[in-house]
C-alpha cells in the first residue's frame, strides 16, 4: 500500500519510492533494499505497477516505476481496509484505556 501511494505523485525509480516513504514518514519508516525490490516485482507480477527503463538523477540506468489504473483501483481498496483496520483497533484502544 505505501508503494502504491508513493507511486500516485508520479514515475519514481527504487530509491526514490523508498526516500519518499522514509521523509513522509519522518523517517520512522525505513524499507530495506531487501524488502524493496521483491514488492516491487510482486506488485508489477499483479499489475498493479508498471516499469519501464529510464536514467536517474545521478546519470545511471534505473527502472522507474509507475502506478497502473489498475493499481489505483487496489491502492482505494486498500486504502479502505487499511482505515476499517485503524478504526477498529482505535475503538478496541479507547475502551481498553477506559476501562484499564
Amino acid at each position: 500500500m505505501l508503494i502504491l501511494r508513493t507511486l500516485i505523485f508520479g514515475p519514481q525509480h527504487g530509491q526514490g519510492v523508498a526516500r519518499a516513504i522514509l521523509r513522509t514518514s519522518e523517517e520512522a519508516l525505513l524499507v530495506e533494499h531487501g524488502a524493496l525490490y521483491p514488492a516491487l516485482q510482486r506488485l508489477e507480477e499483479q499489475g498493479w505497477i508498471s516499469a519501464k527503463w529510464g536514467t536517474s538523477s545521478n546519470n545511471r540506468k534505473a527502472r522507474f516505476y509507475s502506478l497502473t489504473s489498475t493499481g489505483r483501483k487496489q491502492l482505494v481498496k486498500e486504502t479502505t481496509k487499511w482505515k476499517r483496520l485503524t478504526a477498529a483497533i482505535g475503538r478496541i484502544l479507547g475502551t481498553e484505556a477506559k476501562g484499564g
